[in-house]
This record gives structure tokens, C-alpha cells and sequence, in this order.
């Protein structure tokens, strides 16, 4: 189970570091986006500092996601862009495979924060 664990959050962390470099060298293709999706394209252009901050934030937590002891961390800092990753694609854009991918990822993410809730205790108290 251990190698199970840590071969599946390898992939999570890499897709999100993979995710976070796309954000700052743009080399994944993306596709014809709808009307809706330009329109709320347009509005992050204009907030000019907050996908930069995704692809940081990205790229730090699926660093910390590869590695066990850094993994409680990486997978409570990853939850908000998880979150808004998820409503995104289920609310906007609606593509079986987005969706499919979304939903595993999530899933990784709340199993491994799940796993570690004993290292949250203290900041519950």
C-alpha cells in the first residue's frame, strides 16, 4: 500500500507541477474555449497577478505531495485550486473527461488529506 500511495501522489504531484510550469511557459495546447469561458478569461487577465499565483501555488504543492513527510501540507495547500478546479469543470465547462479527471484528482486529494488527519489535530485545537 505504501508504494501504491506514494506512485499515485508521484502523479498527482506531477500534474500539478506540470499544471503550474504550463502557467508561466504555455506549451499545452489548449482548446476553443466557449463564450463563457472568454468571458471569465478575460476577467483573470485583468486581476494580472492571480493566475501566476495558481501556477506558485501549483507548482509548491505538488512538490510537497511527492514527498511523505511534505504531503499533508502539499495536499491542504492544493485544496482551494482543487476546489476551484472542480466547480470550474463541472459547472463551465462539462467535458466527460475533464470532469473524470477532476473527480480522480479530488479524490486523491481528500484521501490523502483523510490519511493525515492526525497531523491536523494541533491546528484544530
Amino acid at each position: 500500500m505504501k508504494i501504491f500511495k506514494f506512485i499515485i501522489s508521484l502523479l498527482f504531484g506531477l500534474m500539478f507541477i506540470n499544471a503550474g510550469l504550463n502557467k508561466f511557459l504555455n506549451y499545452m495546447p489548449m482548446e476553443k474555449p466557449t463564450p463563457e469561458q472568454m468571458e471569465l478569461f478575460a476577467a483573470f487577465e485583468k486581476i494580472f497577478w492571480l493566475m501566476p499565483l495558481v501556477g506558485v501555488v501549483e507548482i509548491i504543492s505538488g512538490l510537497l505531495f511527492i514527498f511523505p513527510k511534505t504531503r499533508a501540507l502539499g495536499a491542504i495547500v492544493i485544496l482551494p485550486v482543487m476546489v476551484g478546479i472542480v466547480v470550474h469543470v463541472f459547472t463551465m465547462d462539462k467535458s466527460p473527461m475533464g470532469m473524470s479527471i477532476a473527480g480522480v484528482l479530488f479524490i486523491i486529494n481528500l484521501w490523502m488529506i483523510i490519511d493525515n488527519k492526525e497531523k491536523y489535530r494541533a491546528l484544530l485545537k
